[in-house]
């Protein structure tokens, strides 16, 4: 079953269009990269899935559940807002900068949604976060501030926050972007062991060796189009698509 479905999305700020339908199915447990130069709208497509942007045109499934279908910017779908939101915590999300509470510890900050908007208790919701800092390799760093962690580190804490939602899919846009060199891997590590448990994931990445090593597909993304989608082995050996094929160059 598809656990993310877009069909003919399309998204303008102003009269710049960034998505020009665009159309992705992602299956349960499925990772799929995207990648493309900047300007691409990659970070745009992520966006929009989880409504950080409005789409103006086309459909959005999360879980097989249609969620947006929408025309000139209106949606046509009628729910509630609590269902609508519900079926959104199905989404967790990393991104490029980590944006945790610097006035909380790292376990506060990965506690603080659960507690809050999913209502666990609180000696459960600690529990919870404790296990998953320490699946993220973090259990010497609980009761640390986030100014008294490294980028790496806070990421991961990032990572456990999104995941102490207990989220079906995950998005990643560029997480380790903001990380400096040394730091990559550590994050990297604990997204490929995600991966390796079957999470759904759709990670907007410059990283080309995780994209080849872990992804399931990789999709090509160029001026809001997507140009090539396929499995990591023939996008980065043989592209069918010639400025696919300028971009890895450019890259690799």
């Amino acid at each position: 079953m598809s656990m993310v479905k877009t069909v003919n999305i399309s998204k303008a700020f102003g009269t710049r269009e960034v998505l020009k339908s665009v159309s992705l199915e992602v299956e349960q447990q499925e990772v799929v990269c995207v990648i493309g130069p900047s300007g691409a709208g990659k970070s745009t497509f992520l966006h929009c899935l989880n409504r950080l942007e409005r789409i103006d045109e086309g459909l959005i499934y999360i879980d097989g559940k249609l969620l947006f279908d929408c025309s000139k910017g209106v949606n046509r779908v009628r729910m509630s807002s609590a269902e609508r939101a519900a079926s959104l915590l199905e989404m967790g999300m990393v991104f490029q900068r980590f944006n945790l509470f610097p006035h909380k510890t790292a376990i506060e900050n990965v506690m603080l949604a659960p507690v809050h908007v999913r209502k666990i208790p609180l000696k459960e919701a600690k529990e919870k976060a404790e296990a998953i800092l320490a699946r993220v390799g973090l259990s010497d760093k609980m009761m640390d501030f986030p100014s008294h962690l490294s980028g790496g580190q806070q990421q991961r804490v990032a990572i456990a926050r999104a995941l102490a939602m207990e989220p079906k899919i995950m998005l990643f846009d560029e997480p380790t972007s903001a990380l400096d060199p040394e730091l990559v891997g550590e994050v990297l590590s604990v997204m490929k062991g995600l991966a390796g448990g079957g999470m759904t994931m759709i990670v907007v990445t410059h990283e080309m060796g995780f994209a080849r090593e872990v992804a399931g597909r990789v999709v090509f993304m160029h001026e809001g189009v997507i140009l090539e989608v396929g499995k990591p082995g023939d996008i980065f050996t043989n592209p069918q698509n010639e400025r696919t094929r300028q971009f890895l160059q450019s890259v690799l």
